[in-house]
């Protein structure tokens, strides 16, 4: 009796374990609607270095402290750096433009970002530098737009502003509600 009574018990054991154990489905698709629901990221990553190649060339650089990956949205996926942002575009195998900010949100479906907070571009080609407070970097076409209070120095100018237009490598820009000290040249 007492030996028919240890198989009962460890069978009814063993069975409550597997129905335990085939109970926890791994459901990703639940896992990423839970994060969008509390509106949490899906991905985290610390001290990121990540270089960007085209061919076996280095194209670019991000560096940054936090990475926040929000690519579980449907309509608006992005990536978040709260931390700030440091890229430093290549050509010709030499930095060419380097951007900074306090922080960071890149939409890649739509190849914009948006950078803010003690916003720097310098393009090392001709030294020429930007600082405003926020811009956004249209990667596709090439193109760096802000409506803020900004300043543009180059070699024989400074120019003040509030509203900026130009392509990233800081070339051809159209600067509005300008002031400061130009240099002009006549052809």
């Amino acid at each position: 009796m007492k030996f028919n009574f240890n198989i009962k018990s460890k069978s009814i054991s063993v069975i409550l374990i597997s129905g335990m154990l085939f109970s926890c489905v791994n459901n990703s698709k639940k896992v990423r609607d839970f994060l969008v629901d509390k509106n949490l990221p899906v991905g985290k990553a610390k001290d990121v270095y990540h270089v960007y190649k085209d061919s076996g060339k280095i194209t670019s650089k991000l560096i940054t402290p936090l990475m926040l990956d929000f690519s579980n949205r449907k309509e608006h996926p992005y990536s978040k750096f709260p931390e700030g942002i440091k890229i430093v575009n290549f050509e010709n195998q030499i930095d060419s433009v380097t951007i900074i900010g306090d922080f960071a949100l890149n939409y890649p479906k739509t190849s914009i970002s948006e950078i803010r907070g003690n916003v720097v571009v310098l393009n090392h080609t001709d030294n020429s530098r930007l600082e405003t407070e926020q811009l956004f970097w249209d990667e596709k076409n090439n193109y760096f737009i802000s409506e803020k209070a900004f300043k543009l120095i180059k070699v024989n100018d400074t120019i003040y502003g509030v509203g900026f237009e130009s392509k990233d490598d800081l070339t051809k820009h159209l600067a509005k509600k300008t002031t400061g000290k130009l240099e002009t040249t006549e052809d």
